[in-house]
């Protein structure tokens, strides 16, 4: 099964994405992990990358495609995958559309995360990162045993150039003008189903999963 989830920055889709693809048995895909992963390589095409990420603008649909698209290939997404940051655009969209209909597959369920702004804001400006094994930290919900050090791994942590207040504005406006319209992209194709993102995780949770038991049964 595939499944996408949508919605701003911030609205905790990275955390639901690794539960949902446990349950599903298929790997969780994050399209910002794999633009990390290649600019750690030190690749041209990381650093192509990095210069989208540090401007808080979307990379572009050639280069995400080329990336995806490898990731896609590997054994484990055989049979499915839970995609995280990706499609961001309409014409995005349709290309994965056309990406999985070349494997014979197709997108089976849409889940839209809404979460209001003003709790965007407050959740994204406080995100801290482990830059070693990617683990995210909170300073007001998630905080680590010792300030300032990953609990998992002992490295500092990080504040991601863009989770920075300038940045978080600019990616939450390239959302509403890019992304949102995906809503209605994926509403028309009859397998979208929107998630109150500000409810507790594992209410979250739940009604993700109903809403991907109900598709399997399609």
């Amino acid at each position: 099964m595939f499944v996408i989830l949508l919605g701003p920055p911030g609205a905790g889709k990275g955390t639901q994405a690794k539960l949902l693809a446990e349950h599903l048995g298929v790997p969780a895909i994050s399209t910002g992990n794999l633009f990390r992963q290649e600019v750690a390589s030190g690749s041209e095409l990381g650093r192509r990358v990095r210069s989208y990420i540090d401007a808080g603008q979307l990379v572009s649909d050639e280069t995400t495609l080329s990336i995806l698209s490898d990731r896609l290939s590997k054994s484990d997404a055989a049979d499915g995958a839970v995609l995280d940051g990706f499609p961001r655009t309409v014409g995005q969209a349709t290309a994965l559309d056309r990406l999985l209909a070349a494997r014979s597959r197709r997108v089976d369920r849409v889940l839209d995360v809404a979460v209001p702004e003003n709790v965007l804001l407050e959740r994204l400006t406080g995100r801290w990162t482990c830059p070693s094994c990617h683990a995210s930290y909170h300073e007001i919900n998630a905080t680590p045993r010792r300030p300032g050090i990953c609990d998992r791994c002992g490295s500092g942590l990080v504040q991601r150039v863009d989770d920075r207040a300038e940045a978080i504005q600019i990616r939450l406006r390239n959302y509403r003008e890019r992304t949102r319209p995906l809503v209605d992209y994926y509403g028309q194709a009859g397998v979208l189903t929107e998630i109150d993102g500000d409810l507790d995780p594992k209410t979250v949770t739940r009604a993700m999963l109903k809403a991907t038991d109900s598709a399997a049964t399609v």
